[in-house]
């Protein structure tokens, strides 16, 4: 069916349809992506599809309001004072909502007739990268979407733009990559929705579908990129942006079309676009990332992850610059070595760092509060949170007079300095001490603060006072006995017995007195300021509440005027916040200040990995550090791991990738003293598993892997490998594990630790130079195996996968014919061994085979010839085949 078509037979199932229903058809048809929160009342309806959908999904029920084509009509509703609620248990399933608001006041539906309906319209859409409002948000977590465009570079390649931008904050960060980059550039961001245009997102399919965030499509092309950006700022050219690439800005031009498009004209209060290529950072990819645990297990949990050891953060806004840094660690010296003077110099002074963590603690999450008052969605404790924090930001300054800071604590202590303290006077003297959530009800508006405020509100809660005032004192002037009272024919008035009654139509009060009504026994009279008193009384209320909104939007223009200054306060919060934290951390798991410059040196002394070491000490039990050094002048080192599983392998090569993620984060790392060359890209290739979805095995994730990490290495960069070729068979892996070992040394010449069950690789160093073998050390107790997780120079002979599998519980019979296999497999390969190969396969060439060495035993045993001898020659022959063995 045609575009065309379709919009008709929609046209012509509402022209069925109640005037309700066919205004929910009608705005449901533009929003068919979301689902539809029409505001009825005090409560948010859904229908059709969009009610059977959210009924299920929120676990309410679902009942009908009519019939609709002969059909019942499919409803259910969720109160609008608990919205936020629901909402976010429909964003975290992935849903959008279009929030459909009356946009009229009900009077004027009326008057156009009886079987008029409200208006309505969509005043938002609410998707998982666009929430603001505190109880949808993790506070300690950036809530970005990401908008992806590209351009043509030339007539064969693409250049792709990203753009990340947080609505709740105004973060607003583009870059531009080639496609091979994309997909890591990404996993850096980490968004909750990325959005692309319809072309975009059908040909990148296969890489948005390994990304752990929806796809919106967005529709169409952003058009002229420069010309939505100017428009949105408000300026007349981009040379105040900087150079951004043309990627970059129609990257920039798309997210501003979303924002947009899902705010429905409110402004959100955003920085302006920052590249990312003015910030060097060390690249790491997706697999890399997920093996490492940075920021969430591989089960998704923050809990055991390397974040979860390190936040010792106290604001949202400090979680959040952490777990930003962690993510994209500085690859340049001069700034890493900045951030570690901030770290060392609260780490030297407990008591102020504690003194300024504890006023840390009481500051809000200012980015967030002056993004909510910017979209319309603030209330009064934003406004209270921007008050507190100008507050904070004084006082916390206050705490370095005596200028001792190393710089990057002291510009951002020059920059709490210059807070505004009169409009956190303003804001303080204007609100209450305790304030709601929401204003639509009023009551934030401290007493006192204005004279129509207090009269209006003195109207609607004491007009029994009033009028008992106003009583008395024309009693008081006319000396006559009289009582106002109140019906609904002549609203208030006064009454006064009849024999007094006509004293009040004479001079001098017939002027003042207006006679209104005759009874029996009684007169009745008004006067002008009855009158008025009537209709204040009647709208304090509503006078009350628009004075106190009128005076809400007064403080809201004021902060939205000093948004940029309150944005650097609140990133000054942050970096405090950050520097303290680490400086806590250092103390607490006696982590030490690393050596980061512009060399190739790595070199780890008594390193610990601060997730298990963290585990273990929470078990009362210490963990065992390890040296490792993989230096080198020209080029890296690569330390070829072997050993037993269980033994550690994976662990000391992980901790050796988190220590060098952990100080070009600016952070003091688990070791007792750490030398590192700056790395450009980390690498991980630890553990792999089915990609079930894309027809891939666990081998072929493993190779997919691993050769992103031969193609794209640096001599700068560091590499980590855990049993390269096991997921196949034995002489396929340990060719393809050779091969990677030759490529990494002769081609990528990057620093690597390679863990391998393949012993035959520990023969490698004897050609290679710059290979070298460590091992994880074992020894035997009382007949047992024991794992001393030490890693030492050296090869290991065997691998005890045996010994494992009867830890593992495997029964006692099979544990034993495994042992009796291994020993003939052993055997075997004794006869023929793989490591004779080392000497026939040079790296990269060719020679002769050689020949063979004598073997005394083989020969003597062939001489042996059992049906020609004696016993006793027998029993001689095997003395001497014992002898020569």
């Amino acid at each position: 069916m045609t575009e065309k078509a379709q919009d008709q037979a929609r046209a012509g199932e509402a022209a069925r349809a109640t005037p309700m229903i066919a205004q929910y058809i009608e705005i449901k048809a533009a929003n068919t992506d979301c689902l539809l929160f029409y505001r009825m009342g005090d409560f948010y309806e859904l229908f059709f599809d969009d009610a059977e959908v959210a009924a299920r999904a929120l676990g309410i029920m679902l009942t009908k309001r009519g019939k609709h084509l002969g059909e019942d009509i499919p409803m259910c509703g969720v109160p609008v004072e608990r919205a936020n609620d629901y909402l976010q248990k429909l964003i975290a399933l992935g849903h959008r909502v279009a929030v459909c608001e009356q946009i009229e006041d009900p009077a004027e539906a009326r008057k156009r007739g009886a079987k008029s309906v409200v208006k309505r319209g969509v005043t938002r859409l609410v998707t998982p990268g666009t929430i603001t409002e505190d109880a949808l948000l993790d506070p300690a977590r950036a809530n970005a979407f990401a908008a992806v465009a590209r351009v043509r570079e030339d007539d064969a390649t693409w250049r792709y733009g990203v753009a990340s931008l947080d609505i709740s904050t105004g973060a607003f960060t583009v870059a531009d990559c080639a496609a091979a980059d994309l997909s890591s550039l990404l996993a850096r961001l980490e968004p909750r929705e990325i959005v692309a245009p319809e072309s975009l997102v059908r040909d990148l399919s296969e890489l948005f579908a390994n990304l752990d965030a929806p796809v919106t499509p967005l529709g169409r092309e952003a058009g002229d990129a420069g010309r939505r950006l100017m428009d949105f700022y408000a300026v007349a050219t981009l040379e105040g942006f900087g150079a951004l690439s043309a990627a970059e800005l129609a990257a920039a031009a798309s997210a501003i079309l979303y924002v947009e498009r899902t705010q429905k004209g409110s402004r959100p209060a955003l920085s302006r676009p920052v590249s990312l290529r003015e910030s060097a950072t060390l690249d790491i990819d997706a697999a890399t990332r997920a093996n490492l645990e940075i920021a969430r297990t591989l089960s998704g949990a923050r809990d055991g992850s390397l974040l979860s050891v390190v936040d010792l953060t106290v604001t949202s806004a400090g979680a959040r610059l952490l777990a930003e840094r962690l993510a994209a660690p500085s690859t340049d010296p001069a700034l890493i070595g900045a951030r570690l003077d901030a770290v060392a110099f609260f780490l030297d002074r407990p008591e102020r760092r504690a003194d300024l963590r504890a006023r840390l603690a009481r500051a809000p999450d200012l980015a967030r509060a002056v993004s909510r008052l910017a979209l319309q969605r603030g209330g009064p404790r934003d406004l209270a949170a921007v008050g507190a924090g100008l507050m904070a930001a004084r006082d916390i300054a206050g705490l370095f007079e005596d200028k001792s800071a190393p710089a990057e604590i002291a510009r951002d202590v020059e920059t709490l300095a210059s807070a505004d303290l009169a409009l956190a006077s303003d804001i303080a003297v204007s609100l209450k001490d305790s304030v709601p959530l929401d204003r639509r009800n009023g009551d934030f508006i401290r007493e006192g603060c204005d004279g129509e405020l207090d009269e209006a509100r003195a109207l609607r809660d004491e007009s029994r006072v009033v009028i008992a005032s106003l009583q008395n004192r024309y009693a008081d002037a006319t000396g006559v006995k009289l009582r106002i009272k109140h019906n609904n024919f002549l609203g208030y008035f006064l009454e006064v017995p009849a024999a007094q009654g006509e004293k009040l139509l004479r001079p001098p009060f017939d002027e003042s007195f207006t006679h209104r009504q005759t009874m029996a026994d009684a007169m009745r009279f008004s006067t002008r300021e009855l009158v008025e008193l009537q209709s204040r009384i009647a709208s304090a209320a509503d006078r009350a509440l628009a004075r106190e909104l009128a005076i809400f939007d007064r403080l809201a223009s004021a902060v939205l005027a000093r948004a940029e200054a309150l944005q650097r306060l609140a990133e000054a919060f942050a970096r405090l916040d950050v520097f303290t934290a680490l400086a806590a951390v250092a103390e607490k798991r006696n982590w030490t200040r690393p050596q980061v410059d512009a060399s190739l040196d790595f070199c780890i002394a008594g390193g610990r990995h601060p997730v298990v070491e963290a585990s273990l000490h929470a078990q009362g039990k210490a963990f065992a550090p390890n040296d490792c050094d993989l230096s080198g002048a020209r080029a890296g080192r690569i330390a070829v791991v072997t050993g037993p599983n269980m033994a550690g392998k994976s662990t000391f090569l992980r901790q050796n990738a988190i220590i060098a993620l952990l100080a070009q984060a600016g952070s003091y790392v688990p070791a007792s003293a750490a030398r590192i060359g700056v790395v450009d890209r980390l690498f991980s290739r630890v553990g792999a598993s089915d990609d079930l979805a894309r027809g891939r095995s666990t081998f072929m994730v493993e190779m997919v892997e691993t050769a992103a990490i031969l193609n794209c290495a640096t001599p700068r960069s560091l590499v980590i490998l855990d049993e390269i070729g096991r997921g196949t068979a034995t002489f396929d892996g340990l060719s393809i594990a050779w091969a990677t070992i030759e490529h990494l040394h002769e081609v990528n010449r990057s620093r690597a630790i390679f863990a391998t069950h393949f012993h035959e690789l520990t023969q490698l160093a004897k050609r290679m130079g710059r290979l070298v073998n460590l091992t994880m050390k074992v020894t035997d107790h009382a007949g047992e195996v024991v794992f001393l997780h030490e890693v030492v120079a050296g090869a290991a002979d065997r691998s005890y996968g045996v010994h494992v599998a009867q830890l593992a519980g495997l029964p006692a019979s099979v544990v034993a014919r495994a042992e009796s296999i291994l020993a003939e497999l052993e055997a075997a390969d004794r006869r023929a061994p793989v490591e004779a190969l080392i000497d026939d396969l040079p790296l990269f060439s060719r020679v002769a085979e050689t020949a063979p060495a004598k073997d005394a035993l083989r020969e003597a045993l062939a001489a042996v010839d059992p049906d020609q001898m004696s016993p006793r020659e027998a029993l001689a022959a095997l003395y001497e085949l014992k002898r020569k063995a």
